[in-house]
């Protein structure tokens, strides 16, 4: 009985997500913009996400004039969907409304190298790529079993191990991933001002003083504040409330 409880629960669950996105779509089409976002955050409120969500979000606060959380919904969705063109030249737009203009170091070497190789997928869609891997794994395996000449097996054993190749690297890019997303921290300001300070207290000067939208890095935190890093490698202490993380 209670998994037939569970089982009606949950359709349930996904039924009345799928209404409220249909309905912040259409509310999207009406630019009824707040009513679309509405539907779209009470959607992801049930622990639903993807990245079509988050980029619909984006729209409707992008709209609204709304630079911070229109940036931040990009960036959540760029996050699920790397590979996103039209994802990315939103964003584009959104940040070219901010107004700092923060420079980019680039990353060079090795590492360099490995995160643009690892960051073309979200860390979800590598495991699920392992998996794919492992059934085709399972399928070469019974051909060698079952083949019967020598040549049949050297193929399929093979194909095993280029298989098991991809499985490893697969299996790597996604824990790579999932620690470089983690271990970055990125975050997005949302207060119209906010000061960066030498030190996490009131009375310390001043660093640079940021506006909403712009992206920082979350290095460490004491109390109510957060040591972050700018992308042009500057740090400093900003109230936590002062920014939203890309968790």
């Amino acid at each position: 009985m209670k998994k037939i409880i569970y089982i009606f629960l949950f359709f349930s669950q996904v039924f009345w997500a799928q209404n409220a996105f249909e309905n912040g779509n259409q509310a999207y089409q009406k630019e009824n913009f707040q009513g679309a976002i509405n539907n779209y955050e009470s959607v992801i409120a049930s622990g639903k996400q993807s990245a079509e969500i988050y980029f619909n979000l984006g729209n409707c606060y992008y709209k609204l004039h709304k630079i911070a959380p229109a940036i931040y919904n990009y960036e959540k969705a760029l996050q699920l969907n790397p590979n996103d063109s039209e994802i990315k030249t939103n964003l584009d737009f959104a940040r070219k409304m901010t107004i700092d203009d923060i420079k980019v170091v680039p990353k060079v070497g090795f590492n360099k190298v490995i995160e643009d190789f690892t960051a073309k997928y979200y860390y979800d869609t590598w495991a699920w790529i392992a998996v794919v891997f492992a059934f085709v794994f399972l399928g070469f395996f019974i051909g060698y079993y079952f083949s019967g000449t020598a040549f049949k097996k050297r193929i399929y054993f093979s194909g095993m191990f280029l298989v098991l190749v991809g499985i490893a690297v697969s299996v790597f890019a996604g824990i790579y991933e999932k620690n470089r997303i983690s271990t970055d921290k990125p975050a997005i300001v949302f207060a119209e001002n906010a000061s960066v300070k030498g030190e996490p207290k009131a009375i310390s000067s001043e660093t640079i003083l940021l506006h909403e939208g712009t992206k920082v890095y979350v290095l460490e935190s004491v109390a109510n504040w957060k040591k972050v890093q700018l992308t042009d490698e500057t740090t400093g202490w900003i109230q936590e409330d002062a920014i939203k993380e890309l968790r």
